[in-house]
């Protein structure tokens, strides 16, 4: 076999460095804690929903969904435009597929409501009603503002962190009955008895109708 080899190619255009990478950590790191600042004394990341993963292999974990639905909004007594201008994300695509999921969202935005102080807006008018000693309905007043600077500002990702669900079972000896049980046939019975509900259906059909016609020769 004779040698073949290529080695006068102009390899180094091809090649990607990550030569910058310890840089850029320091970097992410300076813009998050600028935005905390900017922000303050308000979260940096947005209240997002609890969703199941996709799949047989994540659908038993949970995770930060894209928003909200407009159900759950309602069910919590928050407008879509409300939830916009206070820190919660909403997407009108998702679908709830289930009352427990529906229900723990539901729990979550009123958690974050009870937690949630609004500071008023520094236009004209909400200065004038400051100096009447007045608030606008849904924002705080003098003394839950000076309650909120007492606490620390939040600057994790997720406002109110997702906790996985745990799910353990005690320790138990295997009953005859799910030694006997062959779970893959129970499981391919079922798919066979879909697959055929159609076919089974329409065959009962006709032999009602061959019954009927025979009855009245």
């Amino acid at each position: 076999m004779v040698p073949n080899g290529h080695f006068r190619k102009d390899w180094q255009r091809f090649i990607k460095t990550w030569f910058d990478q310890p840089a850029k950590k320091v970097a992410r790191r300076q813009a998050r804690e600028a935005r905390a600042t900017k922000l303050a004394p308000r979260p940096i990341g947005k209240l997002r929903p609890v969703v199941h993963g996709q799949t047989i292999k994540y659908n038993l974990k949970v995770r930060a969904g894209r928003g909200f639905t407009l159900a759950e909004l309602k069910a919590a007594g928050i407008t879509k435009r409300e939830a916009m201008t206070i820190g919660i994300a909403v997407d009108h695509r998702r679908k709830n597929r289930s009352e427990e999921g529906f229900k723990a969202n539901v729990d979550r935005l009123k958690l974050y409501k009870s937690k949630l102080v609004v500071y008023p807006l520094k236009n004209y008018h909400d200065k004038q009603r400051a100096k009447a000693g007045k608030t606008k309905a849904g924002d705080a007043d003098a003394k839950e503002i000076e309650a909120s600077k007492a606490v620390d500002q939040n600057t994790l990702k997720s406002v109110l962190p997702i906790v996985q669900p745990a799910v353990e079972e005690e320790a138990r000896k295997i009953t005859k009955e799910e030694k006997d049980t062959c779970a893959f046939a129970v499981l391919r019975k079922a798919w066979n008895d879909q697959y055929m509900a159609g076919k089974r259906a329409k065959a009962a059909a006709d032999a009602a109708e061959r019954a009927a016609s025979g009855k009245r020769r």
